[in-house]
C-alpha cells in the first residue's frame, strides 16, 4: 500500500506566492529580502493554522539562495526548528547560544526557528536576551506563537513583529477547489464552503477536514456528504424551519424540530443557527451588505428568494427572540421547551388571524366592498331649527310583508319556468340583516357634527345614566355618578380618584360614546379620562368630619355630647 501523505503536508507552500491569505506579510518579507532590509529577530505571531511556520522555512530558505543550487535544496544544515514547549529550560537555551557562534557551512545565514516560543519559561527568557538583541550577523531568529501576550516585553521590543490573520472563508474555499482539482476530486462550492466555514480561519484544519471528507465520500464530494461526515446542520434545515415559521405551521415546525434532535444536535446549536439564518436573510435585503453573506453561490441565489419573501420587521422581531433564547438556554431547566417556546413565538409574529375584541366600530362601507357586499347608504335627517335635539334620529325599516303561508307560493312553471323554495324564515331573516347594515353602515365622510348645548349635553348624559338603572347595570351607573362631565369643545372630561374606575369605563366607554353621539347629532364627540389621587380625600371622611355632617343634619347631636360628656 501506497504511503498517504496528508494534503496539509503534500501541499505545503514552498513560496511565497503559495501562501493563503497573507498577501501584506509576503510582500513586506519579499520586499525585505530585495532591499537587504531584514531584522535579525523576526516574531510570527497568529491563530493556528495560517502559515506561521511555513513562511518562515520559506524565508530561511530565500535569503540563503543565491540561484546556483539545485532546486530541490532545503538548506536542512543551516535551518535548525527548535520546539520551545518541549525545549524550554534554561540549559536548552545555553546550548542554542553556543551553536549560534558557529558560521554556516554552506549558505550566508543560520536561522533559528523557535516555535511556540511562549513556552519558554522565565528564566530561558531571560537567558536569550542579550542573545537576540545583539545576534552574530550570520545569525537570524524568526520566533512563532500563538500567544504573544504571554511573551515578556523585554522579547517583544527586541523582535520584529508580524500578526498573521485568519484565513478568510472565501480563500480557504479558494485553495480547496485547486486542491481538489489536483485530486481530480469533483467537490461542490457549497460542500467546500461548508468545510471552510468548519475551519474557523486555519488552513491547515481546512485540509485536515478536507481528506478526512474525501475518505468518508471518494471523488464525489457533494454537500450533503460534508454535513453528514462533519455533523452540522445543513442550510437546508434552516431554509425549511424559515418557511415554516412564514407559514405559520407551528404543529409542523415543532416536528421539524423534533427530527433535529432525533438526528443527534444539540438544541443550543440549533436556535444559534437559526439567529445566523435570519443575519443572512436580513443582509440579502440591501444590495450594499449582499457581500457579508459568506455561503456557496447556490446557496446564495436561495437566500435572496427567501429574503424577499420575509418581511423586514419579522427578520428584525426574529433575530431578537432567537438571540434571546441563546441566552436563556444555558440556564434553562427545560431546554427543549424553551426552544419550542421560542419557535411557536416565532411563528406567531406574521400571524394576522382573528382576534376577539371587545371594541364596537362603526364598520365603513369599504369594509363591504372588499368582501364583495353593496352597503345600503342612509340619509341621516339634518337637524331643523325647531328640532328637539334631545330625541335620537331613527331609520324608518321597510314595511314588513303582510302574513303568507309558511311557504312562498310556487309559480306556475308552465307560465315562467321558475321556482321559490325560500321560507318565510328565511325572507324575514333577508329583512332583518338589510335593517342592521342600515342601521351600522355609515359614510365616514358624511358623519354629522351639529352643534349642542351645555344643557343638551347634561340631558344626553343623565338619560344614558337611567338607563343604567332601569336595566340593572348598578355599578357603571354609580360609577358615571361620581363626577359631574365637564365639555371642553367635543371632549368630555371626567376625573376619578383611581385607575381601576378609569379603567372600567374605558371597557364599557362604547355603548356611552354611541348614545351621546347619536342624541347630540355629533361623531366628534371624545371621552378623556383623568385620574387625580386628591380627589380620594373627598371619600375618606375622618371621625371628626362624620360628626360634623350628622351635626348638619341634627343640631341635638350636639346636645347629646355636651350632657353626657361623649367623646367623639
Amino acid at each position: 500500500m501506497e504511503h498517504f501523505i496528508v494534503s496539509a503536508r503534500k501541499y505545503r507552500p514552498q513560496t511565497f506566492k503559495d501562501v493563503v491569505g497573507q498577501q501584506a506579510i509576503t510582500n513586506t518579507l519579499l520586499n525585505a529580502i530585495e532591499h537587504n532590509h531584514l531584522a535579525q529577530a523576526l516574531l510570527f505571531t497568529g491563530p493556528r493554522g495560517v502559515g506561521k511556520t511555513t513562511c518562515a522555512r520559506i524565508l530561511a530558505k530565500m535569503i540563503n539562495s543565491d540561484g546556483s543550487e539545485r532546486e530541490d535544496e532545503d538548506f536542512a544544515f543551516n535551518i535548525f526548528e527548535l520546539d520551545a514547549a518541549s525545549n524550554n529550560s534554561v540549559d536548552d537555551i545555553r546550548s542554542l547560544t553556543d551553536q549560534v557562534r558557529i558560521p554556516p557551512q554552506v549558505g550566508k545565514y543560520k536561522v533559528y526557528i523557535i516555535d511556540e516560543v511562549h513556552m519558554l519559561s522565565q528564566a530561558a527568557f531571560n537567558a536569550f536576551l542579550k542573545t537576540l538583541e545583539e545576534p552574530p550577523k550570520h545569525c537570524i531568529f524568526i520566533l512563532a506563537t500563538t500567544e504573544k501576550h504571554k511573551i515578556i516585553p523585554t522579547i517583544l521590543s527586541r523582535c520584529q513583529i508580524f500578526d498573521f490573520k485568519r484565513i478568510t472563508v472565501k480563500d480557504a474555499k479558494a485553495y480547496l477547489k485547486y486542491i481538489a482539482e489536483e485530486q481530480g476530486i469533483n467537490a461542490e462550492d457549497d460542500a467546500l464552503h461548508i468545510i471552510a466555514q468548519k475551519a474557523d480561519g486555519a488552513m491547515r484544519d481546512a485540509l485536515s477536514i478536507f481528506d478526512r471528507v474525501v475518505s468518508f465520500s471518494g471523488k464525489e464530494l457533494t454537500r450533503q456528504a460534508v454535513t453528514e461526515n462533519l455533523n452540522v446542520l445543513d442550510y437546508e434545515t434552516y431554509f425549511t424551519s424559515t418557511a415554516l415559521i412564514l407559514e405559520n405551521k407551528i404543529p409542523e415546525l415543532l416536528l421539524q424540530y423534533n427530527q433535529t434532535l432525533s438526528k443527534g444536535f444539540d438544541g443550543h446549536h440549533y436556535i444559534a443557527g437559526l439567529a445566523s439564518h435570519f443575519r443572512d436573510l436580513l443582509v440579502c435585503k440591501d444590495e450594499k451588505t449582499i457581500e457579508l453573506l459568506e455561503v456557496g453561490e447556490d446557496t446564495k441565489t436561495k437566500y435572496l428568494e427567501q429574503s424577499r419573501k420575509s418581511p423586514l420587521d419579522f427578520l428584525l422581531k426574529g433575530i431578537e427572540l432567537a438571540n434571546d433564547c441563546d441566552l436563556k438556554y444555558k440556564s434553562s431547566k427545560n431546554q427543549r421547551l424553551l426552544v419550542e417556546l421560542c419557535l411557536m413565538q416565532l411563528a406567531s409574529i406574521t400571524f394576522d388571524g382573528e382576534k376577539k375584541n371587545s371594541k364596537h366600530y362603526i364598520i365603513p362601507p369599504s369594509y363591504f366592498k372588499a368582501k364583495g357586499i353593496t352597503p345600503i347608504p342612509v340619509d341621516i335627517p339634518k337637524k331643523e331649527n325647531n328640532q328637539n335635539l334631545s330625541k335620537a334620529p331613527t331609520v324608518e325599516p321597510e314595511p314588513q310583508p303582510e302574513p303568507i303561508e309558511d311557504k312562498v307560493p310556487t309559480i306556475d312553471l308552465k307560465k315562467d319556468q321558475r321556482t321559490s323554495g325560500l321560507s318565510l324564515k328565511s325572507i324575514r331573516a333577508k329583512k332583518e340583516h338589510q335593517i342592521k347594515q342600515m342601521e351600522v353602515v355609515i359614510d365616514v365622510e358624511d358623519l354629522p357634527t351639529e352643534e349642542f348645548t351645555e344643557v343638551q349635553f347634561q340631558e344626553a348624559w343623565s338619560s344614558y345614566i337611567s338607563k343604567l338603572h332601569k336595566s340593572g347595570e348598578k355599578i357603571m351607573a354609580s360609577i358615571l355618578e361620581m363626577d359631574q362631565p365637564k365639555l371642553e369643545g367635543t371632549d368630555i372630561h371626567l376625573e376619578f380618584p383611581n385607575d381601576t374606575l378609569k379603567v372600567e369605563l374605558e371597557r364599557a366607554q362604547h355603548p356611552l360614546m354611541e348614545h351621546l353621539r347619536k342624541t347630540l347629532m355629533n361623531f366628534d364627540l371624545k371621552l378623556v379620562i383623568h385620574v387625580n389621587e386628591e380627589v380620594s380625600k373627598k371619600y375618606a371622611f375622618t371621625a371628626q368630619e362624620k360628626y360634623e355632617k350628622l351635626k348638619e343634619k341634627n343640631p341635638n347631636i350636639e346636645i347629646l355630647k355636651k350632657t353626657f360628656g361623649l367623646d367623639i
